[in-house]
């Protein structure tokens, strides 16, 4: 385990959070988050409340090692002074990069000028962070989906298959992937890439209602006689502590892990939709729809409006895919650690009794509020 000062972007985000929370209760080091904000003191504001929502009096509690600073990983020098760039680059010795812009609908300019744009600086501070003290880690969070629409397998060392990408977000986290590779030997990089990432296995707190929540909404109003699905397709879902422990873990791990990818995915334990959606359909007492490909759900989807179907149209993709991650390094690094990834089956009743207590997001519900169970 590395000493010296954590640097974490995206601590405002939902992996980045639960990442920070890790930091916070498992050691003792110093933690600088880079914020958007235009002060300082307005970053610290803004940590301040995120702290606080995720554990009881956070703020308080972790005020003497937590450091936020202003800025943005688009900017060349992200945001910060001379001073405080060149302060931290003597102090720092891990760095773990979640910041991203995670719309599926943005566009590729967009994607690039964050994603890709944001890790070079990244990887520039971290060059300067290895000539001023010694880095020891430098914690790069992808995504799965850089498989884009690849068929069969596809394993930790993949990464250009030949494959095309559903929207800009998975084309500019693969050119992302491929910017480390060919241009940061000289760091101690890895790459960490999680699949559709849903609340905590024991409360089933989310702060993201995406992906695979829309489809058990839809399935709780009892309106829907289909989806837009294959039936058979896995869905390979991920608890957010699962990720969250994996990134803490890999990120302080020794130096053998320097320029490895890893899964952070269900692979062999991923569901089917046919199963979530049994589930599902259990759980809210409904009658179990039928899976239609996606294009013909969108042309009988009858009571839905066009702006509806345009809303969730970016989720359907994910309902029918043919990729089967290949996870056996990752799987075989974490089980010595005592990490494991758990059957979607065996806590989606938690993700649902939270689901509907928070009115799918409408009533939130802080991190430290929410029951275990």
């Amino acid at each position: 385990m590395s000493a010296g000062r954590v640097f974490l972007t995206g601590a405002t985000g939902f992996v980045g959070m639960e990442v920070l929370v890790r930091y916070l209760e498992r050691g003792e080091r110093p933690v600088t988050c880079l914020v958007r904000a235009p002060s300082d003191a307005a970053a610290r504001e803004r940590l301040d409340g995120i702290l606080d929502e995720l554990v009881a009096n956070g703020a308080e509690l972790f005020a003497h090692r937590i450091e936020a600073v202003a800025g943005d990983v688009a900017d060349s020098d992200l945001g910060l002074s001379q001073p405080t760039r060149e302060r931290l680059a003597a102090e720092v010795t891990t760095i773990v990069h979640c910041a991203a812009n995670v719309s599926f609908e943005q566009t590729l300019e967009d994607a690039r000028r964050v994603n890709v744009g944001g890790t070079r600086h990244m990887l520039d501070f971290a060059t300067l962070a290895q000539q001023r003290g010694g880095l020891h880690r430098y914690a790069q969070i992808s995504t799965a989906y850089v498989a884009g629409t690849h068929t069969g397998r596809f394993t930790e060392e993949d990464l250009d298959v030949g494959q095309e990408f559903r929207n800009t977000y998975e084309q500019s986290k693969f050119e992302t992937e491929q910017m480390i590779r060919s241009e940061a030997d000289h760091l101690p990089w890895i790459v960490l890439r999680p699949s559709i990432v849903v609340g905590d296995r024991s409360s089933g707190w989310t702060a993201a209602f995406n992906v695979m929540y829309w489809p058990l909404r839809a399935l709780s109003t009892g309106l829907f006689r289909a989806v837009p699905a294959m039936p058979e397709a896995p869905l390979d879902v991920v608890s957010i502590d699962y990720v969250a422990d994996a990134i803490y873990e890999l990120s302080e791990a020794p130096n053998d892990a320097d320029h490895r990818t890893f899964l952070l995915t269900a692979s062999e334990d991923a569901s089917t939709f046919a199963e979530i959606v049994s589930l599902a359909a259990r759980y809210f007492r409904r009658p179990e729809p039928r899976a239609v490909p996606p294009a013909e759900f969108i042309a009988g989807a009858g009571t839905l409006s066009d702006a509806a179907v345009g809303a969730i149209r970016i989720y359907f993709p994910y309902f029918a895919i043919a990729t089967v991650f290949d996870n056996a390094r990752t799987r075989t690094r974490l089980a010595q650690a005592g990490i494991h990834c758990t059957p979607l089956r065996e806590y989606m009743n938690r993700l649902l009794d939270f689901a509907t207590r928070s009115r799918w997001g409408k009533r939130p519900i802080a991190r430290a509020q929410a029951p275990t169970g």
